[in-house]
């Protein structure tokens, strides 16, 4: 009879634990990005963050939080303050200088190319960095194509908007083809833009359709210029003491959910390119098609410095990438 209540016990004593352990409280993460809820950015993130939740029948909550300084996400996932954070490659840059071989304008032909470059061999060796710099490099997502927006200056070629203050991204490949095309760029947080245009301290910015359309551009802009100069990619970082703490099967979860992100951002990126123009023009912008042969040309006088940082050879391979 002991043997039996013993017995009994335990098992009690198991689905006690077990019912505990089932019900205790998902654990909490955050991921922050720059942009609205809606944009690409936002649409990244909370697929990511549904992801997670559903592939760990609710064990992780993400908590999705905007931030427009993306360098300061990044330093808050190095940190290890946040566990997870969007970025362009801009400030990305600053931790790890090899991402912006990626900016250099004229780089990619269309978007098939750019992802093939991100997804393959040499993105891949390029995320692989950001362990060296407290961070995990998950996977690229995009902005977009940038081009060019004005308050007043019409800019039928590349002489025409010399001595523009242009605001750029804290980004050297961006500034330093802007100034050889005769632009004087000025790099600011995004999050300082909107003033600055108000104010008049710059003439202009540029930036993917996605970003122009949802963070309102048009109320502050006449003139958009589809230069498309830069193929502009994002990347999700991670807290390495937080992901190679997991189990194997809780990484893949966050592996998994973070290729489905990338999914989501690519088709809103898409969708915006497809119907954002027209909506920009029924806002009223006025929009311009460009010779960008023009602005690739004035630009040219970057180059040499790109081959120097980066390496003539590698510039080609993206180039010749198929």
């Amino acid at each position: 009879m002991f043997k039996s209540l013993y017995g009994g016990l335990l098992v009690a004593i198991g689905v006690l634990a077990f019912g505990v352990q089932a019900n205790a409280d998902p654990v909490t993460l955050t991921i922050s990005h720059s942009s609205p809820v809606t944009s690409h950015w936002g649409v990244a993130a909370t697929t990511f963050a549904k992801t997670v939740e559903e592939k760990s029948g609710g064990r992780y909550k993400v908590m999705v939080q905007r931030l427009d300084n993306e360098r300061e996400g990044m330093e808050s996932v190095q940190l290890g303050s946040q566990e997870f954070a969007y970025g362009s490659t801009g400030p990305a840059g600053n931790f790890v200088p090899e991402v912006r071989v990626f900016d250099i304008p004229f780089l990619f032909t269309d978007y098939a190319h750019a992802r093939g470059v991100l997804d393959g061999e040499i993105g891949q060796s390029v995320l692989a960095k950001f362990e060296g710099a407290g961070m995990i490099g998950m996977a690229f997502g995009e902005n977009g194509f940038r081009h060019l927006t004005t308050t007043n200056r019409v800019v039928g070629q590349p002489a025409d908007a010399k001595g523009l203050k242009i605001r750029t991204m804290e980004n050297k490949v961006h500034m330093a083809a802007w100034s050889a095309a005769g632009i004087l760029p000025t790099p600011m947080a995004f999050s300082e833009l909107p003033t600055a245009l108000q104010q008049g301290v710059v003439d202009g910015q540029e930036n993917p359709i996605p970003i122009i359309l949802a963070n309102n551009f048009d109320q502050l802009q006449k003139h958009l210029y589809l230069t498309g100069h830069v193929y502009s990619p994002g990347l999700l970082v991670g807290n390495p003491d937080f992901l190679n703490g997991l189990s194997p099967e809780d990484r893949a979860i966050f592996d998994a959910a973070a290729l489905e992100a990338v999914k989501a951002n690519r088709a809103k990126v898409e969708e915006d390119e497809k119907n954002g123009i027209a909506e920009l023009k029924s806002r009223g912008m006025d929009v311009q098609e460009v010779d960008r042969t023009e602005f690739l040309a004035a630009m040219a006088g970057a180059m040499p410095d790109f081959e120097s940082q980066f390496g003539a050879e590698l510039i080609q391979k993206i180039r010749d990438w198929k």
